[in-house]
Protein backbone atom coordinates (compact mmCIF):
# COMPACT_ATOMS: atom_id res chain seq x y z
CA UNK A 1 0.00 0.00 0.00
CA UNK A 2 1.13 3.01 -0.74
CA UNK A 3 1.91 5.49 2.11
CA UNK A 4 1.86 9.29 1.98
CA UNK A 5 3.08 11.98 4.54
CA UNK A 6 1.44 15.23 5.56
CA UNK A 7 1.86 18.00 8.05
CA UNK A 8 0.13 17.20 11.61
CA UNK A 9 -2.20 20.23 11.03
CA UNK A 10 -4.46 21.47 8.32
CA UNK A 11 -7.08 23.92 8.51
CA UNK A 12 -10.65 22.22 8.36
CA UNK A 13 -11.93 22.76 4.75
CA UNK A 14 -8.43 21.65 3.53
CA UNK A 15 -8.86 18.32 5.49
CA UNK A 16 -12.19 18.12 3.87
CA UNK A 17 -10.32 18.77 0.38
CA UNK A 18 -7.80 16.49 1.14
CA UNK A 19 -10.44 13.63 2.06
CA UNK A 20 -12.45 13.85 -1.15
CA UNK A 21 -9.07 13.63 -3.34
CA UNK A 22 -7.49 10.44 -1.28
CA UNK A 23 -11.17 8.72 -1.30
CA UNK A 24 -10.13 8.33 -5.54
CA UNK A 25 -6.52 8.38 -5.05
CA UNK A 26 -6.04 5.10 -3.14
CA UNK A 27 -8.60 3.11 -4.67
CA UNK A 28 -5.91 1.05 -6.30
CA UNK A 29 -3.81 0.68 -3.41
CA UNK A 30 -4.26 -3.01 -1.43
CA UNK A 31 -5.76 -3.14 1.78
CA UNK A 32 -6.15 -5.79 4.32
CA UNK A 33 -9.13 -7.54 4.86
CA UNK A 34 -9.93 -10.54 7.16
CA UNK A 35 -5.91 -11.21 7.74
CA UNK A 36 -5.84 -11.21 3.80
CA UNK A 37 -4.43 -8.71 1.14
CA UNK A 38 -7.29 -7.32 -1.80
CA UNK A 39 -6.88 -5.98 -4.41
CA UNK A 40 -8.97 -2.45 -5.28
CA UNK A 41 -9.57 -1.27 -8.58
CA UNK A 42 -8.87 2.08 -10.05
CA UNK A 43 -12.12 3.62 -11.94
CA UNK A 44 -11.59 3.42 -15.73
CA UNK A 45 -11.49 7.34 -16.13
CA UNK A 46 -8.32 7.42 -13.90
CA UNK A 47 -6.95 4.27 -15.34
CA UNK A 48 -7.22 6.11 -18.73
CA UNK A 49 -5.82 9.41 -17.93
CA UNK A 50 -2.85 7.79 -16.35
CA UNK A 51 -2.29 5.93 -19.07
CA UNK A 52 -2.23 8.63 -21.76
CA UNK A 53 -0.17 11.13 -19.44
CA UNK A 54 2.86 8.50 -19.59
CA UNK A 55 2.35 6.95 -22.98
CA UNK A 56 -0.11 5.44 -24.99
CA UNK A 57 -0.20 1.99 -25.20
CA UNK A 58 -0.15 2.35 -29.37
CA UNK A 59 3.11 4.25 -29.16
CA UNK A 60 4.41 1.70 -27.11
CA UNK A 61 3.48 -0.50 -29.03
CA UNK A 62 4.91 0.85 -31.95
CA UNK A 63 8.31 1.37 -29.98
CA UNK A 64 8.71 -2.31 -28.87
CA UNK A 65 6.39 -4.08 -31.38
CA UNK A 66 7.20 -7.93 -29.50
CA UNK A 67 7.41 -6.54 -25.97
CA UNK A 68 4.31 -4.48 -25.55
CA UNK A 69 1.83 -6.38 -27.06
CA UNK A 70 -2.23 -6.25 -27.64
CA UNK A 71 -3.39 -9.10 -29.54
CA UNK A 72 -2.87 -11.76 -31.59
CA UNK A 73 -3.12 -12.60 -35.31
CA UNK A 74 -6.36 -11.26 -36.80
CA UNK A 75 -6.08 -13.54 -39.43
CA UNK A 76 -6.64 -16.78 -37.55
CA UNK A 77 -9.68 -17.17 -35.31
CA UNK A 78 -7.97 -17.84 -32.30
CA UNK A 79 -9.03 -16.08 -28.53
CA UNK A 80 -6.88 -16.04 -25.53
CA UNK A 81 -8.49 -16.06 -22.12
CA UNK A 82 -6.39 -14.20 -19.32
CA UNK A 83 -7.34 -13.39 -15.97
CA UNK A 84 -5.49 -11.05 -13.29
CA UNK A 85 -5.00 -11.20 -10.34
CA UNK A 86 -4.74 -14.66 -8.86
CA UNK A 87 -4.60 -16.70 -7.10
CA UNK A 88 -7.71 -15.97 -5.00
CA UNK A 89 -9.27 -18.19 -2.84
CA UNK A 90 -12.69 -17.80 -3.42
CA UNK A 91 -12.86 -16.78 -7.52
CA UNK A 92 -10.05 -18.58 -8.93
CA UNK A 93 -11.06 -22.24 -8.10
CA UNK A 94 -14.19 -21.94 -9.42
CA UNK A 95 -12.91 -20.69 -12.43
CA UNK A 96 -10.28 -23.19 -12.57
CA UNK A 97 -13.59 -26.08 -12.64
CA UNK A 98 -15.37 -24.60 -15.42
CA UNK A 99 -12.60 -24.45 -17.30
CA UNK A 100 -11.91 -28.28 -16.77
CA UNK A 101 -15.32 -28.55 -17.60
CA UNK A 102 -14.73 -27.68 -21.16
CA UNK A 103 -11.50 -28.52 -21.84
CA UNK A 104 -10.18 -25.21 -22.34
CA UNK A 105 -6.37 -23.80 -20.67
CA UNK A 106 -6.48 -19.67 -20.29
CA UNK A 107 -3.18 -17.85 -19.06
CA UNK A 108 -3.05 -16.22 -15.30
CA UNK A 109 -1.81 -13.43 -14.06
CA UNK A 110 -0.11 -13.65 -10.50
CA UNK A 111 0.07 -11.34 -8.05
CA UNK A 112 3.14 -12.49 -5.42
CA UNK A 113 1.90 -11.96 -2.33
CA UNK A 114 -1.21 -12.92 -3.56
CA UNK A 115 0.60 -16.50 -4.28
CA UNK A 116 2.69 -16.95 -0.88
CA UNK A 117 -0.49 -16.80 0.92
CA UNK A 118 -2.11 -19.63 -1.49
CA UNK A 119 0.63 -21.43 -3.18
CA UNK A 120 -1.74 -24.96 -3.52
CA UNK A 121 -3.70 -22.77 -6.75
CA UNK A 122 -0.84 -21.67 -8.04
CA UNK A 123 0.31 -24.95 -8.42
CA UNK A 124 -3.46 -26.02 -9.47
CA UNK A 125 -3.28 -23.52 -12.37
CA UNK A 126 0.51 -24.82 -13.19
CA UNK A 127 -1.01 -28.11 -13.42
CA UNK A 128 -3.97 -28.22 -15.06
CA UNK A 129 -2.40 -26.83 -18.12
CA UNK A 130 -2.98 -22.90 -17.27
CA UNK A 131 0.22 -20.48 -18.52
CA UNK A 132 1.51 -18.57 -15.19
CA UNK A 133 2.50 -15.28 -15.72
CA UNK A 134 3.81 -11.80 -13.53
CA UNK A 135 1.30 -9.46 -12.05
CA UNK A 136 3.93 -7.64 -9.95
CA UNK A 137 4.09 -8.18 -6.26
CA UNK A 138 1.25 -6.04 -5.05
CA UNK A 139 -0.09 -4.93 -7.43
CA UNK A 140 1.78 -1.66 -7.53
CA UNK A 141 0.79 1.33 -10.08
CA UNK A 142 4.09 0.58 -12.03
CA UNK A 143 4.21 3.65 -13.61
CA UNK A 144 4.26 5.55 -10.76
CA UNK A 145 7.40 3.18 -9.51
CA UNK A 146 11.28 4.02 -10.28
CA UNK A 147 12.93 1.83 -12.94
CA UNK A 148 14.56 0.00 -9.39
CA UNK A 149 11.85 -0.42 -7.66
CA UNK A 150 9.56 -1.63 -11.06
CA UNK A 151 12.45 -4.04 -11.59
CA UNK A 152 11.89 -5.62 -7.46
CA UNK A 153 8.24 -5.94 -8.14
CA UNK A 154 9.02 -8.00 -10.93
CA UNK A 155 12.36 -10.21 -9.64
CA UNK A 156 10.21 -10.59 -6.28
CA UNK A 157 7.39 -12.29 -7.81
CA UNK A 158 9.43 -13.97 -10.87
CA UNK A 159 11.02 -15.64 -8.06
CA UNK A 160 7.88 -17.01 -5.57
CA UNK A 161 6.42 -18.25 -9.27
CA UNK A 162 9.50 -19.81 -10.36
CA UNK A 163 9.77 -21.80 -7.00
CA UNK A 164 6.25 -23.08 -7.09
CA UNK A 165 6.20 -24.30 -10.63
CA UNK A 166 9.66 -24.72 -12.08
CA UNK A 167 9.76 -21.71 -14.19
CA UNK A 168 10.75 -18.18 -14.73
CA UNK A 169 7.21 -16.61 -16.61
CA UNK A 170 8.02 -14.88 -19.72
CA UNK A 171 4.86 -12.59 -19.67
CA UNK A 172 4.42 -9.56 -17.68
CA UNK A 173 1.04 -8.23 -17.33
CA UNK A 174 1.33 -4.75 -15.36
CA UNK A 175 -1.85 -3.16 -12.94
CA UNK A 176 -4.23 -1.07 -15.06
CA UNK A 177 -2.07 -1.99 -17.88
CA UNK A 178 0.28 0.71 -17.05
CA UNK A 179 4.44 0.71 -17.79
CA UNK A 180 6.72 3.53 -18.48
CA UNK A 181 8.71 3.15 -22.32
CA UNK A 182 11.96 2.76 -19.59
CA UNK A 183 10.40 0.02 -18.29
CA UNK A 184 9.29 -1.35 -21.22
CA UNK A 185 12.79 -1.11 -22.63
CA UNK A 186 13.98 -3.03 -19.23
CA UNK A 187 11.76 -5.65 -19.51
CA UNK A 188 12.81 -6.49 -23.32
CA UNK A 189 16.00 -6.49 -22.24
CA UNK A 190 15.54 -8.89 -19.53
CA UNK A 191 13.79 -11.28 -21.30
CA UNK A 192 10.37 -10.50 -20.70
CA UNK A 193 7.31 -9.62 -22.94
CA UNK A 194 4.25 -7.07 -21.86
CA UNK A 195 0.75 -8.40 -22.89
CA UNK A 196 -2.14 -6.04 -22.44
CA UNK A 197 -5.33 -6.47 -23.96
CA UNK A 198 -7.94 -5.41 -26.83
CA UNK A 199 -10.99 -6.75 -24.84
CA UNK A 200 -11.73 -5.40 -21.41
CA UNK A 201 -14.99 -7.44 -19.87
CA UNK A 202 -15.01 -4.79 -17.12
CA UNK A 203 -15.64 -7.63 -14.96
CA UNK A 204 -13.57 -5.43 -11.84
CA UNK A 205 -16.45 -2.36 -12.02
CA UNK A 206 -19.51 -2.27 -10.18
CA UNK A 207 -19.76 -6.35 -9.69
CA UNK A 208 -21.52 -6.61 -13.31
CA UNK A 209 -23.85 -9.03 -14.01
CA UNK A 210 -22.83 -12.27 -16.33
CA UNK A 211 -25.10 -10.59 -19.03
CA UNK A 212 -22.98 -7.40 -18.74
CA UNK A 213 -19.55 -9.48 -18.53
CA UNK A 214 -20.69 -10.51 -22.13
CA UNK A 215 -21.94 -7.99 -23.50
CA UNK A 216 -18.90 -6.02 -22.82
CA UNK A 217 -16.58 -8.99 -24.28
CA UNK A 218 -18.53 -8.85 -27.58
CA UNK A 219 -18.20 -5.22 -28.11
CA UNK A 220 -14.87 -5.59 -29.20
CA UNK A 221 -14.57 -9.16 -29.73
CA UNK A 222 -12.47 -10.18 -32.91
CA UNK A 223 -9.39 -12.72 -34.29
CA UNK A 224 -6.58 -12.57 -32.57
CA UNK A 225 -8.21 -10.97 -29.25
CA UNK A 226 -6.64 -10.83 -25.30
CA UNK A 227 -10.08 -11.08 -23.09
CA UNK A 228 -9.49 -9.40 -20.02
CA UNK A 229 -11.09 -10.55 -16.71
CA UNK A 230 -10.54 -11.16 -13.16
CA UNK A 231 -10.09 -14.28 -11.17
CA UNK A 232 -9.59 -12.43 -7.74
CA UNK A 233 -11.40 -10.02 -5.94
CA UNK A 234 -10.58 -7.06 -3.79
CA UNK A 235 -13.09 -5.18 -0.92
CA UNK A 236 -16.19 -5.30 -2.07
CA UNK A 237 -15.43 -7.29 -5.32
CA UNK A 238 -18.02 -10.04 -6.31
CA UNK A 239 -16.68 -11.82 -9.17
CA UNK A 240 -19.59 -14.06 -9.72
CA UNK A 241 -20.66 -12.46 -12.95
CA UNK A 242 -17.83 -13.27 -14.77
CA UNK A 243 -17.78 -17.00 -12.75
CA UNK A 244 -21.42 -17.31 -13.91
CA UNK A 245 -20.82 -15.77 -17.57
CA UNK A 246 -17.62 -17.60 -18.48
CA UNK A 247 -19.71 -21.34 -19.65
CA UNK A 248 -21.72 -18.45 -21.83
CA UNK A 249 -18.36 -17.47 -23.12
CA UNK A 250 -16.82 -20.44 -23.61
CA UNK A 251 -19.83 -22.30 -25.88
CA UNK A 252 -20.43 -18.56 -27.43
CA UNK A 253 -16.68 -18.35 -28.88
CA UNK A 254 -16.97 -21.78 -30.19
CA UNK A 255 -19.99 -21.56 -31.98
CA UNK A 256 -18.60 -19.17 -34.01
CA UNK A 257 -15.53 -20.86 -34.17
CA UNK A 258 -13.34 -19.78 -32.28
CA UNK A 259 -10.49 -21.93 -30.99
CA UNK A 260 -9.12 -20.78 -27.24
CA UNK A 261 -5.56 -20.92 -26.64
CA UNK A 262 -3.15 -19.72 -24.01
CA UNK A 263 -0.96 -16.72 -24.89
CA UNK A 264 2.40 -18.45 -26.18
CA UNK A 265 -0.05 -20.36 -28.67
CA UNK A 266 -1.77 -16.76 -29.68
CA UNK A 267 1.62 -14.72 -30.02
CA UNK A 268 4.38 -17.22 -30.60
CA UNK A 269 5.80 -16.80 -27.71
CA UNK A 270 7.50 -19.10 -24.98
CA UNK A 271 5.56 -19.66 -21.62
CA UNK A 272 8.90 -19.01 -19.86
CA UNK A 273 11.70 -16.74 -19.93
Amino acid sequence: MRKHRFQKWLPAAGLALLGIFLLGFTTDAYAAVNGQQAVQFAPDKETKKRRADSMSWVKLHKQFPRTFLLNGPRHSKRIALTFDDAPDPKYTPLILDILAQHDVCATFFVVGNRATHYPAIVKRIHNEGHIIGNHSYDHAVLSTLSLMNYQKQIWRTDAIITNLIGYSPHFIRPPYGELLPQQVKWSKQSGFAIVNWDVDSVDWKNNPSSALVLRNIKKTLQPGSIILQHAGGGIGQNLYGTVNALPQLIRLLHSKGYELVTLPELLGQPAAR
